[in-house]
């Protein structure tokens, strides 16, 4: 009897092994397919807390901090879902669960968590940052460029010529060039954006890691519903070859046309670029590319018209005297090249979002909002 028991109990110890199957990793349409049903449905949960807010605050309130409102809004959703261990409804639809790529176990809370803080709230730290870094180093570089130009020009009796009398030849690369370079393209420099093409490329061509903060964290997606033998799994990798493709050519043309702007500077006589006509291109870039415009907070507006209805008499009565982004009555009025009135901090915070005009879609410079006065 113990004999039959044994031979009966041999048969059990595999299935406390792990299984020998493992759930294949997901494909890039499986996880775009889910990142897209979570943006669908944390738009939706947006919209209504800001709904609420409005109700609560007024439209002013919740135009004015629409950005903190959707950060938080996704904030509290996936500290519902992810960092409690459960899905997301975009992974639930898409049969997806997250692994820890290294142990190919559940992630952990501290993965879990530095996963939600990189995806929200660094972007959103980075967005409210950069702004004003980029002001003062573009302050910075400006003065840096005019001391070096004014220094040339008091030494251009000294290097202009060499010993023989030949004119000196300057080198291509040199420190007034290079900081010039990172005047004109600071924003690029300064921008995110080629780190994401760059990993939206690999990710069509591994289908792993959709998020930056996935591939910092190294979080990877297996998908759990089961395969028939004869179905296959397809990729994103012609989109991947697409996007290289894209990168490459926009990196020569850049670097096709830097060189041309280097080789037509160095063909140019320097006192042309130190005459009047160097001053009207830089008024003139001054005028296509102002300063920051200081805002009027909406607390202390110079023209309400809700405290002060003759503030601005000629503006008619009625409905035409509220702003058809906060629906409240203007503050500080302002109007637009197409023609069009709106509250100076409803518009000017529209216009760094979107440069266009919110009503007929035309084209809006911040430079070109102008406040009216009675």
């Amino acid at each position: 009897m113990a004999d039959e028991d044994l031979s009966l109990s041999t048969p059990t110890p595999p299935p406390t092994r792990p299984s020998a199957h493992f759930y294949p990793f997901a494909t890039s349409p499986d996880i775009i397919r889910s990142h897209e049903k979570d943006v669908f449905l944390t738009a939706n949960l947006t919209n209504q807390t800001q709904s609420i807010v409005r109700t609560l605050r007024g439209a002013r309130y919740a135009h004015t901090h629409s950005e903190a409102i959707k950060n938080l809004t996704e904030l509290l959703y996936f500290s519902l879902t992810t960092l409690v261990g459960n899905r997301t409804l975009g992974e639930e639809y898409c049969d997806l669960v997250q692994l820890e790529d290294d142990t190919l176990q559940l992630p952990s809370i501290a993965r879990r968590a530095g996963y939600i803080l990189s995806s929200i709230m660094v972007p959103w730290t980075l967005q409210r940052i950069l702004p004003g870094f980029r002001q003062r180093l573009r302050a910075k570089l400006e003065r840096s460029i005019a001391r070096q130009q004014l220094k040339a020009q008091q030494m251009k009796g000294v290097a202009e010529f060499a010993s023989n009398g030949k004119p000196k030849k300057q080198s291509s690369f040199t420190k007034l060039r290079i900081q010039k370079y990172i005047l004109e393209h600071l924003d690029s420099i300064t921008s995110l954006s080629p780190i994401y093409a760059l990993s939206i490329a690999t990710f069509y061509f591994t289908g792993s890691y959709y998020h930056l903060s996935k591939r910092f964290w190294g979080l990877r997606y297996v998908f759990t519903k089961k395969l028939e033998q004869n179905e296959q799994r397809v990729g994103y990798e012609v989109l991947g070859v697409l996007l290289v493709l894209q990168i490459a050519v926009q990196s020569i043309l850049h670097v096709q046309k830097v060189t041309a702007s280097a080789g037509q500077e160095a063909t140019d006589s320097p006192s042309d670029s130190s005459g009047p006509r160097g001053q009207g291109d830089t008024l003139v870039r001054s005028i296509e590319n102002p300063s920051t415009l200081p805002l009027l907070p909406a607390a202390s507006a110079r023209y309400d018209l809700s405290e002060d209805p003759d503030a601005i008499p000629w503006i008619p009565t009625g409905q035409q005297r509220k702003c058809t982004l906060c629906l409240e009555f203007f503050k500080d009025p302002s109007v637009t090249t197409c023609g069009h009135v709106f509250c100076w901090t409803c518009i000017c915070d529209w216009v760094r979002e979107k440069p266009e005009c919110p009503l007929c879609r035309q084209e809006v410079l911040a430079s070109k909002v102008l406040p009216l006065r009675g």
